[in-house]
């Protein structure tokens, strides 16, 4: 979900082509996650398909282009606003979009801090839980602790965060260059 709401948010700048897009995210997340451009294009083909993105007439190189429809800003809105289950996900949600958050303007990084150590609750166990329950609970107590940690320093820091950006003027090539070219 992380990856496909950060590709939404980010096609909120402007409208993107597969390439760009993932440079973009991966120039956003500071080259912590690469992705497929296959990946990129199957996420732009679902968001289309959930009318959250709109395809655009090819640019003048024929790259398809796709933006955002009013669905998708929502969407974006709504998932900046909404804390991160915790959880050992394969990437980490809330990194992500506090990354891609810092990078956009008019986000509301604070905000979106906020909600999540609202979030971090530690947990309770009752007595009697069994050991391994036990454990687990305190690994998730202690990735709540972490969180917390790293998202106030992230607070602390945040003044010293360039200024939120558009798209990049340098677009990546797409696709591999033709044979005898």
């Amino acid at each position: 979900m992380s990856v496909r709401n950060s590709l939404l948010a980010i096609l909120t700048l402007g409208p993107c082509y597969g390439s760009q897009l993932k440079a973009e995210f991966e120039r956003r997340t500071g080259g912590s996650w690469s992705l497929n451009v296959g990946q990129v294009y199957t996420t732009l083909a679902r968001l289309e398909r959930d009318r959250l993105v709109e395809r655009l007439e090819p640019d003048p190189h024929g790259r398809e282009l796709f933006a955002t429809t009013d669905a998708g800003r929502a969407a974006v809105l709504a998932w900046f606003r909404s804390p991160v289950s915790a959880g050992g996900a394969q990437r980490d949600e809330l990194t992500m979009k506090v990354l891609v958050a810092l990078t956009l303007p008019g986000a509301d990084v604070p905000g979106i801090l906020d909600a999540q150590r609202e979030a971090l609750v530690p947990t309770a166990p009752e007595p009697g839980v069994p050991f391994a329950r036990l454990l687990a609970l305190e690994a998730q107590d202690a990735h709540t602790a972490a969180q917390r940690a790293w998202l106030d320093a992230v607070d602390h820091r945040r003044g010293e965060a360039p200024e939120p950006y558009g798209l990049s003027p340098d677009l990546p090539k797409r696709g591999r260059p033709q044979r005898g070219a």
